[in-house]
């Protein structure tokens, strides 16, 4: 084999170990994907981003720019997807997938959901298919978040906040959703069926300002289902104790201490023992 020959052999093979060597190393991605999923109204709000980290950079203004679209996130784009309808800004959102965007600035950003879902870069924005923008204003906060962090935070019933924070600053995006008269036509349908779900119709109406009588009759019939249910006895406590009727309350809550200890269940235990104490 001529010398020639060899060098070229040699070449080949160590590209060939140093190509097998690559493939076989898997390294941290430098912005890590996240998906969240959060159980919101009757159903759920999935987010999927990425998560760039501040790494000693000056971000909002500088690596971020003022006054232009930002995936708001890093690498893939940021999307979220709605299992119901919800309100953002004064628009009602149809269920379904979109995209999320914003425009940062120093005293306002603007917050965009996009029927787009591969926006990656400024150019490849179109106004035209936003389905709604709300205008938010920034706050500063007195710690710095190194990863970008998308959350939802304050969760009710029929409402939450989606709040972005990165470095110094955090925004928070209102959204609602209408789950009452949805529950209401669940409870109303329920109730003409032979399986009454009278305890979880009780406790919606006891939690939700609807009829507190009512509430009372549903969960007297939900403890007559399960006279042992020590968890219904005590939420009968509860809506007694909304309707004014102290001593009701109180001898309530007493049996359901009674039930909870034979269930062996210290923390309806402390909460009647709590409930009694605030009745006294």
């Amino acid at each position: 084999m001529t010398p020639k020959r060899s060098l070229l052999l040699f070449a080949l093979s160590t590209s060939l170990y140093c190509t097998s060597m690559a493939q076989s190393i898997k390294t941290p991605p430098p912005s890590p994907p996240q998906f969240v999923r959060q159980d919101f109204g009757i159903s759920n709000i999935e987010l999927s981003y990425s998560r760039p980290g501040v790494k000693g950079r000056s971000i909002f203004g500088d690596l971020v720019p003022y006054g232009k679209v930002w995936r708001t996130g890093a690498n893939q784009a940021t999307t979220l997807t709605f299992g119901d309808d919800v309100t953002i800004g004064d628009s009602r959102i149809p269920a379904g997938k979109y995209g999320l965007l914003t425009i940062p600035g120093a005293d306002e950003w603007t917050i965009i959901i996009t029927h787009q879902l591969d926006v990656t870069s400024p150019a490849a924005y179109k106004q035209d298919q936003d389905v709604v923008r709300v205008k938010v204003k920034p706050m500063s906060m007195p710690f710095s978040v190194e990863t970008f962090t998308i959350f939802f935070g304050d969760v009710t019933a029929n409402s939450c906040n989606l709040s972005l924070c990165w470095d110094k600053t955090i925004v928070m995006l209102p959204i609602k959703t209408d789950i009452d008269s949805r529950v209401m036509t669940q409870i109303d349908n329920a109730m003409n069926k032979d399986n009454h779900p009278y305890f979880t119709a009780a406790l919606y109406y006891l939690d939700n300002g609807k009829d507190l009588n009512k509430a009372l009759e549903w969960f007297d019939k939900a403890i007559a289902q399960d006279p042992t249910a020590f968890y219904a006895v005590y939420q009968k406590a509860r809506c007694q104790a909304k309707m004014g009727k102290k001593q009701d309350a109180i001898a309530t809550a007493k049996k359901s201490i009674e039930l909870s200890k034979q269930a062996q269940n210290a923390d309806y235990v402390s909460l009647n023992e709590k409930l009694i104490a605030s009745l006294q």
